[in-house]
């Protein structure tokens, strides 16, 4: 069994040893452990695994004693993930193609470490994806006059599938409150990184049309303000007056094709602990 450990407290002495010892003292062996300490607010964030050899080990004990047994006197918040277990991840996505190609690729490809139960989409065009993929498709309707409808019926199929995780694959709509409280920081977007000097229908328009230098793209967990979720990674390009708005097109995508799969990678192999809107990324 291996598993992996996430933990943030207020800083104070002794915590690594307490944690280290408690896994020794259960027979697992620490294969990576990096911690991190944010000084001007004395918090302290790690990130530890671990493997047990004993075939009696059973992780639901183990949590009960790790609790009762440090948890509770260090004032812990702490998640523990099986390390082999995979996340059932589901896909939102509307008319823009090029990110559910590139996640669906990595998934086939077994670059991602996840199970995709379903897609679920505004719009019918893309449904031809999900065929080649062997995905089913959920078509439901989603705008200002049946958004409350929508976003039931949303829960409804997420729950069906047990779906840990969702990735807005350029969803074009703002993901309800009960969705957000349901998946705290278990909702990954993308979108580029010219917001907010460039919002609307043509950033890249107005991008080229003020000669930007550079271009970029973000992912972010998503809270009910919009885009304004912690961030989990983020990458750009250098563009030029060479260059015409179909090339800072083409540049932006990939790049929301990169950073998206990035931030993917590093949710399912728990490597993200989030703090105050702001997330810790251990390597």
């Amino acid at each position: 069994m291996k598993i992996t450990l996430l933990i943030s407290c207020k800083d104070q002495k002794g915590i690594i040893s307490k944690v280290t010892d408690f896994i020794h003292k259960n027979e697992g062996n620490i294969t990576y452990l990096d911690q991190f300490v944010e000084r001007d607010k004395r918090e302290f964030f790690m990130r530890l695994e671990s493997e047990f050899a004993n075939t009696d080990f059973n992780i639901d004990s183990f949590k009960d004693d790790f609790i009762n047994g440090i948890g509770n006197k260090l004032n812990f918040s702490f998640e523990l993930f099986k390390s082999e277990s995979k996340k059932k991840m589901a896909i939102f996505v509307s008319k823009y193609e090029h990110c559910i190609y590139d996640v669906l690729s990595r998934y086939k490809a077994g670059e991602l470490n996840v199970e995709v139960p379903l897609i679920i989409s505004n719009h019918k065009n893309l449904s031809h994806v999900a065929d080649i993929f062997g995905i089913p498709f959920h078509h439901i309707k989603h705008n200002k006059d049946c958004k409350d409808k929508a976003q039931a019926k949303q829960i409804k199929l997420l729950e069906k599938y047990n779906i840990d995780f969702i990735v807005l694959a350029r969803y074009m709509q703002i993901i309800g409150e009960d969705i957000t409280a349901k998946y705290p920081n278990k909702i990954i977007n993308i979108h580029h990184s010219f917001l907010p000097a460039f919002a609307g229908a043509k950033p890249y328009h107005s991008a080229f049309n003020r000669g930007v230098k550079i271009i970029g793209a973000t992912s972010h967990y998503v809270i009910n303000e919009l885009d304004a979720g912690p961030i989990i990674e983020q990458s750009t390009k250098r563009v030029s007056h060479l260059n015409s708005i179909e090339d800072l097109i083409i540049k932006g995508r990939d790049l929301e094709k990169i950073v998206l799969s990035r931030a993917i990678t590093l949710h399912i192999q728990n490597k993200i602990l989030v703090s105050n809107n702001k997330t810790i990324i251990f390597s």
